[in-house]
């Protein structure tokens, strides 16, 4: 699998974890939400994205997306 999938199915993951912990505990964890859309919209145009790196660095072979 390369980075692009892992960071797309990673964020995919935060984010409905973060939606159904806002609807059984708390609506603040709706900020975790906020959080990873602002991250993927701001690596959609500077092409910077911190979890690519770590996956880079750890081995993951690299995609299309984040180089």
């Amino acid at each position: 699998m390369s980075i692009d999938r892992i960071v797309f199915a990673f964020a995919g993951t935060v984010i409905l974890i973060s939606l159904a912990l806002s609807q059984y505990h708390a609506v603040e964890w709706l900020w975790l939400t906020a959080f990873v859309g602002a991250n993927l919209l701001q690596s959609a145009f500077s092409g910077f994205c911190p979890l690519a790196i770590i996956l880079k660095k750890m081995g993951a072979k690299s995609g299309c997306a984040f180089k």
